[in-house]
């Protein structure tokens, strides 16, 4: 049984916790954040699933809890950073919520910091532990369709944001890209094993000085493409398209994929179903960091940290092309 503690008490938060809470191998006993009121009012939010013993209202505080043994960070994306590094520092196993860091360089930091103090560290992309794209990525090593020639995915949204919300907010590193755009970016990584070769882009900035729309194109050898893009100014399917010499994939709602939908040419199509409950999302995710630490490993031998700089990488790239930079940029 894995001890949790949690920094940073919002939404996605919540379904950190209601993961958890699907599962017997561990249990969450403190939070913290920067207002006390929030923190109560969140630890009290979780009383009916949680045993939620301490609330803290420094994130030193908590790392300082000789019972927590790992730690969720769920604070925003420009605190990543210093908070990964503060409960690694401390020994303390580490989930953090996706980006892990600004930028490939601080990321690279934190896995070396991770390693030196024997702790584990994975980057929360919970996209790549959902049993549907596991199952995927056995269909496309089968050559299901063939040779994968092209990957089209698009994750856009559109729910009218005041300018102070923090996907539109510099000072908290928000934008499409860092929010959104991570999950069609993970998604070529997934289906391609490796980083493009080149990689082209545009983007349509905000006012408030970030990326509120932006397109990817990605080349790889042997004429693989991949076309991505992100929003949160349009509307648009949420999708990703796999296409081969011999047939294409559909996976609805890819970044919570419960399911996808093989199409080969002269053959009926197959539908693949994997579903799970709203209060299940984070749970794979979570799971397969305790069986790890469980068995002794540092890092995800599904999500290893190599791929983890390397998708940091890509984004950097895309954001010297827009000329996109952050408060406390290292």
């Amino acid at each position: 049984m894995l001890n949790w503690g949690v920094i940073g008490c919002g939404n996605i938060a919540n379904t950190f916790a209601d993961g958890l809470a699907c599962l017997d191998s561990g249990k969450l006993i403190a939070c913290a954040s920067t207002s006390m009121q929030r923190g109560h009012a969140w630890a009290e939010n979780q009383k009916f699933q949680h045993d939620i013993r301490s609330v803290y209202n420094s994130y030193e505080a908590l790392v300082n809890d000789s019972d927590v043994q790992a730690v969720y960070i769920a604070n925003t994306h420009n605190f990543h950073y210093e908070s990964v590094k503060l409960c690694l520092q401390n020994h303390k196993h580490v989930l953090c919520e996706k980006p892990i860091t600004l930028n490939a360089h601080q990321a690279a930091e934190l896995y070396a910091l991770a390693r030196e103090n024997k702790c584990f560290l994975m980057e929360a992309v919970w996209t790549r532990f959902l049993p549907a794209i596991r199952m995927l990525q056995k269909v496309l090593s089968d050559n299901a369709i063939g040779d994968i020639l092209s990957v089209r995915a698009d994750f856009c949204i559109n729910p009218k944001l005041d300018e102070s919300h923090r996907l539109r907010n510099k000072k908290l590193a928000g934008g499409a890209l860092l929010d959104l755009g991570i999950y069609p970016i993970t998604f070529s990584f997934i289906v391609f094993g490796e980083a493009p070769e080149k990689v082209q882009s545009s983007a349509i900035m905000d006012i408030t000085g970030v990326d509120e729309r932006s397109f990817y194109l990605f080349e790889y050898s042997d004429g693989r493409i991949a076309s991505l893009s992100s929003g949160y100014s349009q509307v648009a399917p949420c999708e990703a398209i796999i296409s081969g010499s011999e047939g294409y994939i559909r996976i609805p709602q890819f970044f919570a994929a419960q399911g996808f939908s093989v199409h080969k040419e002269g053959q009926e199509s197959q539908t693949h179903s994997y579903p799970f409950s709203d209060n299940e999302n984070f749970s794979f995710e979570i799971q397969h960091m305790q069986d790890c630490i469980k068995q002794g490993l540092l890092e995800s031998p599904l999500f290893a940290s190599d791929e983890s700089v390397q998708i940091m990488q890509t984004m950097d790239t895309l954001r010297s092309q827009w000329g996109l930079e952050y408060e406390g940029e290292q």
